[in-house]
């Protein structure tokens, strides 16, 4: 049957029978939808993620280009940017053979320890919905559908398929769906994920309110939704709700048995079925996969514009925090003939988190890489690492020899005690095994590493173990590490941060041979037995020589510190420690307090010291009143350390503004005491009564000094004034917003003009101000710019419960315009006329 951009949808429907109708409702495998070829039905292929397109394979497979974070382009404040980014993830992922990308993110950030927050963009729904919509666009105008997730409250990942989440219709409508809500009616995006949690106690995949009332009625969207990945826990109830799709495949829930017993029993009716095969059916129109229905092959590309743009967003997301006396940029000029430090992280490229946000990419850059190529021989740079930063020791993988001779392990299969002899593989790279890409199935299977290990050097070398299932380390025939029980946390295992591991030494000998086996079953109880990790066995052990373990670290770092004339100290979360699957471990930098006190002693040692971070959220700052500078350098993509140095060097004058509050104490963030919430009788509740009051419009209530930096916050290398403000009405519902803008520092650069809105008259329940439009400009020195910005009742409305409609009260106004949520730089009162009821 021919393909053809104009395919007749409802010929095609016609022509299938209930089983194959039924059997395009979930995936083909992990990544692919069902193709009927026969009947002319393409497949899909998908591919994550929010900031590259990966491709189908975890690792090992053909490498991506790896763009800024969310977080990080959230704090460029520049749409435009956003635009492209969606162009090339577009690109990228045609590369890849697919054409929907699973993202972006539009979660927003209600807590700073919440696991994925660097996934999405701000904890301003108008920032987060602003920018979102920008990287659907982007990606759409190139062909490629983007799947805007999680839809909706997917703030935490501790019990995230389970959570109950307690929200309010307020607090939903105004800061957590309001993002998509933006992007629904300002991008049409093709199609929408949904999240795993619950929300006021119906799953997200059946939720009626969410999915077939406001997404499909109210916001009058066509697109297709489909399921977090194991995120579907209904058959009849996800189908009426509005779920079209469930992911991944082979089906889990939506089996033709269990959806043909639906269908008798009159819980979905045959139309129902039809409908959702429509939309999937649209979907492919819209990507062109009926004109083209093969997905080419993977490839790598690793293209120069990718390159410069990826290095461009980073450069204006990194955000400049503090600059005492100057001390940025160090131009060639200043530290010309200088000794500087580079210590703690500085070979080390943060360039995304972890999860659906990792891949391989094309190539990464330390800040190492990137100083050096920036200064050449200009600066005498020196390093030191300063601490210990690992989460786990790192697996076993030098010095192993396989069964027949080869580098590595032997890696093999057992159903029920006996070796499946297809499965055995020689030269498996390290003695860990995570089964997301395994190569034949081991579902409720055992497995076995083996190797002979000759050790580099004489030592009690030190050991940790970790596995999903019960697992056991023998060496030479003994047992020396065993564990008894399933891991307690099996989703961070397969996203790669694992669980804390117990440490234990073994005396080696160098000019000996160990024979190593590691034996590990599946989970035996099932934790989350409906879910598409269950059964699934995993292992690693970790290995670190004695005298790199108990290396003084920062005794060598401190001496280097002292000997130079600048210090940078490079901080920040690993992928490891910033994850899908776990929230922080703690709202201190890790390992154990080892950063912070890399900081302070280095500090303390050079008075000439600066902080790089390069994390997705706030972390706390104990040391920062004793460093010159510091920079927020996020997760900056694949140019990190380019981006890095454009920035500290001056060749790029710093224009990032956070896109969140910065709280001093992890006490005073708007969610604390109800994150992660309480779990009772096996079921956690968490609840949202922060209510609307979340980010910024929560210090405002309380204190701004509660905050080191509050939202919207950023320094530059030259300065901006702000004045001549005025608002005018354009129309009933509109108004017009100007201000004078100028560049009265020594430097070209940019700001950014932030409009908050607010009752003259306070009231306590609704926030003092809350941001409804911005505008990034950029200037020359000396130069003055009227900026105007278009601003509607819609943009600082509240929801009415009692009514269930969009108001904006009659009264006055004060309009804000800002560098920062808290440096206002001059206010305009208007009165409002208001509007009753108002429609988004």
């Amino acid at each position: 049957m021919g393909y053809t951009t104009s395919a007749d949808v409802d010929k095609i429907l016609k022509s299938l029978s209930l089983e194959e109708k039924i059997s395009l409702l979930a995936g083909k495998d992990f990544w692919e939808t069902v193709a009927i070829p026969s009947k002319g039905v393409p497949p899909i292929k998908t591919t994550d993620g929010p900031n590259g397109a990966r491709g189908a394979f975890f690792s090992g497979g053909t490498s991506a280009a790896c763009f800024p974070a969310a977080v990080c382009s959230a704090a460029t404040w520049n749409p435009a940017l956003s635009r492209q980014v969606g162009n090339a993830l577009a690109e990228e992922a045609l590369t890849k053979g697919a054409r929907v990308l699973l993202g972006p993110t539009a979660c927003n950030h209600r807590h700073p320890l919440g696991g994925r927050n660097f996934e999405s963009f701000s904890e301003d729904p108008v920032l987060s919905g602003t920018l979102a919509a920008q990287v659907v666009r982007g990606l759409q105008e190139r062909g490629v559908a983007a799947t805007v997730k999680h839809f909706v409250a997917n703030e935490q990942e501790t019990d995230r398929l389970t959570v109950n989440e307690i929200i309010s219709e307020r607090a939903l409508r105004e800061v957590y769906m309001k993002p998509f809500e933006m992007i629904v009616k300002e991008a049409n995006p093709w199609a929408i994920m949904t999240s795993y949690n619950k929300i006021n106690g119906i799953h997200a995949d059946s939720n009626p309110f969410l999915l077939e009332r406001v997404l499909r009625g109210e916001w009058n969207w066509k697109g297709l939704v489909m399921s977090d990945w194991g995120g579907t826990n209904s058959v009849a109830e996800s189908l009426k709700a509005g779920l079209d799709l469930e992911m991944p495949g082979p089906a889990r829930l939506r089996t033709i048995d269990a959806v043909t017993k639906a269908v008798k029993e009159a819980l979905v009716s045959r139309t129902m079925i039809d409908c959702r095969v429509r939309n999937l059916f649209e979907l492919m129109k819209k990507i062109g996969a009926f004109e083209n229905p093969d997905n080419p092959p993977e490839r790598s590309v690793d293209d120069p514009a990718h390159q410069q743009l990826i290095r461009e967003v980073a450069g204006q997301g990194i955000v400049l925090l503090k600059n005492e006396n100057n001390i940025l940029p160090m131009t060639k000029e200043n530290v010309k003939g200088k000794k500087i430090a580079l210590l703690g992280l500085a070979k080390d490229a943060l360039i995304h988190g972890g999860g659906s946000a990792s891949l391989q990419p094309h190539h990464k850059i330390s800040p190492w890489h990137g100083l050096c190529s920036a200064y050449g021989d200009t600066a005498d740079f020196q390093y030191a690492k300063g601490a210990h930063t690992y989460r786990q020791l790192p697996p076993l993988v030098d010095h192993c020899v396989d069964s027949i001779g080869g580098n590595g392990w032997t890696f093999e299969i057992f159903d029920k005690g006996k070796q499946i002899p297809s499965s055995k593989r020689h030269g498996f790279r390290s003695a860990s095994f995570n089964p997301l890409s395994p190569e034949v199935s081991v579902r409720q299977k055992s497995i076995c590493l083996s190797s002979t290990y000759a050790p580099a050097a004489t030592g009690s070398h030190y050991l940790s173990l970790s596995g999903i299932g019960p697992t056991k380390v023998f060496i030479n025939d003994d047992l020396v590490f065993e564990q008894t029980e399933d891991s307690p946390d099996a989703i961070a295992f397969f996203f790669g941060g694992g669980d804390v591991e117990e440490e234990l030494t073994f005396p080696f000998t160098k000019g000996q041979l160990y024979r190593i086996r590691i034996e590990s079953s599946p989970p035996t109880g099932n934790h989350e037995p409906d879910s598409i990790l269950a059964g699934l066995p995993g292992c690693r052990l970790g290995f670190m020589e004695a005298e790199e373990h108990d290396q003084d670290l920062l005794a060598s770092a401190v001496d280097t510190a002292r000997r130079c004339d600048f210090a940078i100290v490079f901080t920040g979360h690993t992928h490891v420690w910033e994850t899908e699957g776990q929230d922080q471990a703690s709202f201190n930098l890790p390992r154990d307090g080892s950063q912070d006190r890399l900081v302070d002693a280095v500090a303390s040692a050079n008075p000439n010291t600066i902080v790089v971070n390069s994390t997705g959220v706030a972390v706390a700052l104990p040391w920062l009143f004793k460093v010159q500078a510091m920079v927020q350098a996020w997760f900056p993509g694949q140019e990190a350390g380019h981006a890095i140095a454009d920035v500290l060097s001056g060749s790029v004058n710093p224009s990032g503004r956070l896109p969140i509050s910065w709280p001093k104490r992890i006490e005073d963030a708007p969610a604390y005491g109800n994150f992660p919430g309480v779990k009772e009788d096996g079921q956690r509740t968490v609840r949202y009564d922060e209510g609307v009051f979340v980010g910024y419009r929560h210090y405002d209530r309380i204190s701004p000094e509660t905050v080191h930096f509050p939202f919207g916050f950023g320094l530059s290398y030259t300065a901006f004034m702000m004045k001549y403000a005025s608002v005018t009405r354009d129309s009933e519902s509109r108004f017009n917003a100007k201000i004078t803008v100028t560049n009265v520092g020594p430097r070209t650069g940019a700001t950014v003009v932030q409009l908050y809105v607010g009752r003259t008259l306070k009231s306590p329940n609704h926030p003092i101000k809350t941001l409804a439009a911005f505008q990034k400009v950029f200037m020359e020195s000396g130069a003055s710019e009227v900026v105007e910005i278009s601003v509607s009742l819609k943009d600082f409305a509240y929801f009415d419960e009692a009514s269930g409609s969009w108001k904006v009260d009659r009264g006055e106004y004060d309009f804000s315009f800002a560098q920062d949520a808290v440096r206002v730089e001059s206010v305009v009162t208007l009165h409002v006329e208001g509007s009753r009821t108002l429609k988004l």
